[in-house]
């Protein structure tokens, strides 16, 4: 247990921060989720209007500081990649 008040303070704080993460990664798991669904039912419009909200979230994450610029863009681009695939089957 900690003795000094920083480190209270610290302990606190991790918390927080390891609450937030947790959120934030489960909202990315969440709406790739809902895109993954969306092609494997071959649902053009529902997987396209999916792929709109999980763009729009995942650069919000970037803003954040959440993610990476470059791990944000490699995550839109694979579900995108997917989306168009679905008009080509």
């Amino acid at each position: 247990m900690a003795h000094h008040k920083s480190a209270k303070k610290r302990i606190l704080q991790t918390a927080v921060k390891t609450e937030r993460n947790r959120y934030y990664r489960t909202k990315i798991k969440n709406i790739t989720k809902a895109v993954h669904t969306a092609v494997e039912a071959s649902d053009k419009a529902t997987a396209q209007e999916a792929f709109t909200i999980a763009n729009k979230q995942i650069h919000s994450l970037v803003n954040k500081g959440f993610i990476k610029k470059t791990t944000a863009a490699r995550k839109v681009s694979r579900l995108h990649k997917m989306v168009n695939a679905i008009e080509a089957a």
